[in-house]
């Protein structure tokens, strides 16, 4: 995965408009926290064919994203795991739980 690509770029874009800039793992509580980060919910390495996919992205905040997933081996964590879980392939999240587009 090129993260540093035109393709990935204009995607991640998408995702954090889509979502208001907004972290979607501290909206889930009610805290309004800056998203900087697109997180891959089913990992690239492991997913290729979800990896372009807006239903497996979702923006999060910094924070979040290192408590989703190990930064040093990309391996992910417990509470990565139970979001890979909690979403369906091919089922857009975002319409189901908050009833937007």
């Amino acid at each position: 995965m090129d993260y540093h690509g035109g393709k990935w770029k204009k995607l991640r874009k998408r995702i954090l408009k889509l979502d208001g800039y907004v972290c979607q793992i501290d909206k889930r509580f009610g805290i309004k926290t800056e998203a900087q980060t697109v997180h891959h919910i089913y990992p690239v390495k492991e997913y290729p064919e979800y990896q372009w996919c807006p239903w497996n992205l979702i923006s999060v905040s910094n924070a979040n994203h290192n408590k989703l997933e190990n930064r040093s081996t990309g391996e992910l964590t417990k509470l990565g795991k139970q979001l890979m879980n909690m979403t369906k392939p091919n089922v857009d999240w975002r319409k189901k739980r908050y009833g937007t587009k």
